[in-house]
């Protein structure tokens, strides 16, 4: 088992000039939670576990992964992951890090903090899920990094940054009654400026329509590729039930100054795909990839071609290694990489 500790004192206030960095700008680690509860994936759990394997495989290439396992598992994730990770055993509810873990930030000085924002399972959908909120206080004190206490519910799949102080969101998750239903949206809007740093928050209506686990999550749809640029999910087919869906973010996009007045370009992700889990099409969420240390580990169906989604992301990331990764039980059970990976960035907080 890992021990961790950086000269960090925790303290709970937000002090003044702290932003959180994109995704793109340097690591130090990635994160990752084992998977806890089998019951959770039904009979899928032995190839649950192969697919994390397999992820934490390709991200393990480019930055030291750090996998948070129960107390007692952490000889499974040897045995599936070998060398490829460290481990450290924690108590968790279930294997969501990008939600129920810390978000880091950087301040003006390079040094890093974390928000604990609060996590109630999306809504109360899943029980228990208490030691899953007490996640990043605990992992945070094992790896020595302040701790930044928020008081609103808030996962970490449902927004994305630029690093210059533009967040996008989605009305259908963070204004969701089930999450903050005493918050405003100036309340909400407020806090995330408050603990993230960020200036303009452009809110998209939609997540994806099939995202019923989560209410909508930014990170199934949309995603930051650097500043004033993002990727969206398309659908070009006007018979689709989702075309209108992402007609209309689009415009939302369309219309958004970020926090530098420039206007967004749109890279449209040209396909939607699916997987087959248990005789049913499963889609599988392609803006959902991970930008690891000079690469980007992107989600792939098993049975269906990405050869024109794959030359997207070489020609968004020509200095990156695109890595493709298998995976159809991760979306059955509502996520793909970068809903299980949460970065944590590179101490001095600089720009990469």
């Amino acid at each position: 088992m890992t021990s961790l500790h950086e000269p960090e004192a925790t303290r709970t206030a937000a002090p003044p000039g702290l932003r959180m960095p994109a995704e793109w700008e340097p690591h130090e680690r990635c994160l990752v939670a084992w998977p806890t509860r089998d019951a959770l994936w039904r009979q899928h759990a032995e190839e649950a576990k192969r697919e994390y394997a397999a992820l934490i495989a390709a991200i393990a290439r480019f930055e030291p992964v750090l996998a948070i396992a129960a107390p007692g598992r952490e000889a499974e994730v040897r045995a599936y992951c070998g060398s490829a990770v460290e481990t450290i055993e924690l108590p968790i509810d279930d294997s969501w890090i990008r939600d129920s873990g810390p978000i880091f930030v950087v301040g003006p000085d390079g040094r890093r903090a974390a928000v604990d924002f609060r996590f109630n399972a999306w809504g109360e959908r899943f029980h228990p899920y208490a030691d899953d909120d007490r996640l990043p206080e605990r992992l945070l004190a094992a790896l020595g990094v302040a701790r930044i206490a928020s008081p609103m519910v808030l996962e970490g799949g449902s927004i994305t940054v630029d690093g210059e102080g533009t967040l996008i969101t989605t009305e259908q998750c963070l204004l969701n009654p089930n999450r903050n239903p005493e918050w405003s949206r100036e309340q909400i809007e407020a806090e995330l400026r408050r603990c993230l740093g960020v200036q303009t928050i452009i809110w998209l209506p939609y997540g994806a329509g099939e995202d019923s686990m989560t209410d909508g999550h930014v990170d199934g749809v949309c995603s930051f590729v650097r500043p004033g640029v993002v990727l969206l999910q398309a659908e070009a087919d006007p018979a689709s039930p989702y075309h209108a869906r992402h007609q209309v973010n689009r415009q939302r996009l369309e219309a958004a100054r970020d926090a530098r007045g420039r206007r967004l370009e749109i890279i449209d992700i040209p396909q939607m795909a699916f997987a087959e889990v248990d005789g049913a099409p499963i889609r599988v969420p392609l803006a959902n990839v991970y930008l690891a240390n000079g690469g980007v580990v992107a989600p792939v169906p098993p049975e269906q071609p990405a050869a024109a989604w794959l030359a997207v992301l070489a020609e968004v990331f020509p200095e990156r290694e695109i890595v493709p990764v298998p995976m159809r039980v991760l979306p059955w059970n509502g996520g793909a990489i970068h809903c299980v990976t949460q970065q944590v960035p590179a101490a001095g907080g600089g720009h990469g």
